[in-house]
Formats: structure tokens, C-alpha cells, sequence
């Protein structure tokens, strides 16, 4: 799998992650979707890993995967970011996965 950040996503990573201690992951949730393969991908600041958590070196650092949830993501991905509707979005070459991608930091409480 292939991750791609482009410069105005990694800045508001960087924006949100700021001095925080975590790790950056693409999580694929299923949480009160009803169906496994009715999933949202989302951007969650976590201040550990799980052990299905699979690393995938990107071009400004390292996002982590849960290997289990990874046939409902495309291979080659890019990561950006919207000025105009204010949020992240998954891309595929093929398609928009999440065009309003969220980013969540379960570092705190």
C-alpha cells in the first residue's frame, strides 16, 4: 500500500499533531455504520498502538493501518486537504474514498 500527503494536508497534520505525542493513524470505523463494509475512513491522533496496527511509510512520516481493515482501503492512496470545505479527503486514482475526511485526537482525556 502506497500513502501519499500532499503539502496542504501534511501542514494541517502538522497543525493538529503539534507538540502532541501520539501516533498518526488511518482508521477505518465502523462504529454505528450497521455493516462492516459501510465503514468511514478518519485521521486519529492515538497515543498508542494496537496489535493489528500495520506501518505504512509515507512521505512525511509513518501512518498506521489496522491490517484487518485494509481490504476496504484502494492501494495506492493520497491524503489531502480542502481550504474550501475545511477538511481532509482520501483519494484513490479512481475515486474519492471520504471527501470530508475528519481528523480526531484520542490523545486527550
Amino acid at each position: 500500500m502506497q500513502i501519499t500527503i500532499t503539502e496542504e494536508a501534511a501542514k494541517k497534520i502538522k497543525e493538529r499533531m503539534a507538540d502532541k505525542r501520539g501516533f498518526l493513524k488511518l482508521k477505518y470505523d465502523t462504529e454505528g455504520c450497521g455493516c462492516v463494509v459501510s465503514g468511514v475512513t478518519a485521521l486519529w491522533l492515538v497515543p498508542e498502538l494496537d496489535e493489528d496496527d500495520r506501518e505504512i511509510k509515507t512521505n512525511i512520516g509513518s501512518i498506521y493501518i489496522e491490517k484487518s481493515k485494509e481490504v476496504f482501503l484502494d492501494e495506492q492512496l493520497k491524503i489531502d486537504y480542502s481550504e474550501k470545505a475545511n477538511c481532509f479527503q482520501l483519494k484513490s486514482p479512481n475515486e474519492y474514498l471520504n471527501p470530508r475526511m475528519s481528523f480526531f485526537d484520542r490523545t486527550i482525556g
